[in-house]
């Protein structure tokens, strides 16, 4: 047999010796406590105790709240409400910068300085206005060239100053769409509300200047055009104006772009208006939506 054999056995053997551990009073040498081991059964004990830990303090990490003390292991519903917390946080601030800006104005009105507001109803930042298509259809530039080869100096030049000349003149669709609201006097709804997809380019319904470009609470952004005949033509709660005053249009050319800006709407739409000889007249009975 050789030597490592040897060895072997009695390393075996000693593993399965066994040995007795007492606890003794030193005064007294009486037995309080004895245990029988072997290095082979302390062996295993401490391996089970420790695998025994490994499972409890894993069991607490995974299915206690202890885990949230671990760096890195947060829980999923705590990050949700962060970002939601932040979220609102956000939109906390817009809406404390459009009060400060509102109270800011109501105190320039007090004061007499009227200050056009950069706050409220603001266009959209998402957008790019500059690449919406704006370009005449073909059956509108049609139109255009025939009504201009007939009159060299304006679509609705008309010098009489009755009710019956404007049958006469050559309205511009302003905005191709549905109508919403009607013209009612009774209701002192002066015009019409024609509602159209998003982002659609509102153009002017006949030659002439703008008076009037500006915004209110009540209407929002509102272009008002001066056209020959004492007649002007108003265009309420848009997104964004693109003529300031003392611009010359064209019938036809884009004015501004529909929105839903200003208290008095609900929803994207063109409020337009008519007024002849300082009346307001129905749009629907010049031309179609």
């Amino acid at each position: 047999m050789s030597e490592e054999k040897v060895k072997k056995g009695e390393f075996l053997k000693r593993l399965r010796n066994r040995y007795r551990l007492v606890v003794m009073n030193d005064d007294t040498f009486e037995e309080k406590f004895s245990l029988r081991l072997t290095p082979l059964g302390l062996v295993i004990l401490l391996s089970s105790s420790t695998i025994i830990m490994i499972m409890v303090v894993t069991s607490l990490i995974a299915f206690t709240p202890l885990r949230e003390y671990i760096p890195g292991y947060a829980d999923v519903g705590v990050r949700r409400n962060l970002i939601r917390i932040t979220l609102k946080s956000d939109s906390l601030e817009e809406a404390i910068l459009e009060r400060n800006e509102f109270i800011g104005n109501i105190g320039n009105v007090l004061k007499g300085k009227n200050k056009t507001d950069t706050t409220l109803n603001r266009p959209d930042p998402s957008k790019d206005y500059n690449k919406l298509e704006m370009n005449a259809t073909l059956n509108e530039d049609v139109l255009r060239k025939n009504i201009e080869s007939e009159d060299k100096y304006s679509l609705a030049y008309e010098t009489k100053t009755n009710k019956s000349g404007i049958s006469n003149f050559f309205f511009f669709t302003p905005l191709k769409g549905i109508v919403s609201s009607s013209f009612k006097t009774n209701e002192e709804h002066y015009g019409v509300d024609i509602v159209a997809p998003e982002n659609e380019a509102i153009k002017s319904t006949l030659d002439g200047t703008v008076i009037l470009a500006t915004w209110s609470s009540e209407t929002g952004y509102t272009i008002t055009i001066q056209h020959s005949n004492n007649l002007i033509s108003i265009y309420k709660h848009n997104s964004v104006l693109l003529k300031k005053v003392g611009a010359f249009v064209k019938a036809g050319d884009p004015i501004a772009i529909i929105g839903n800006s200003g208290e008095q709407t609900t929803g994207p739409h063109l409020h337009f208006e008519l007024w002849y000889d300082g009346k307001a007249i129905d749009p629907q009975d010049y031309m179609v939506f």
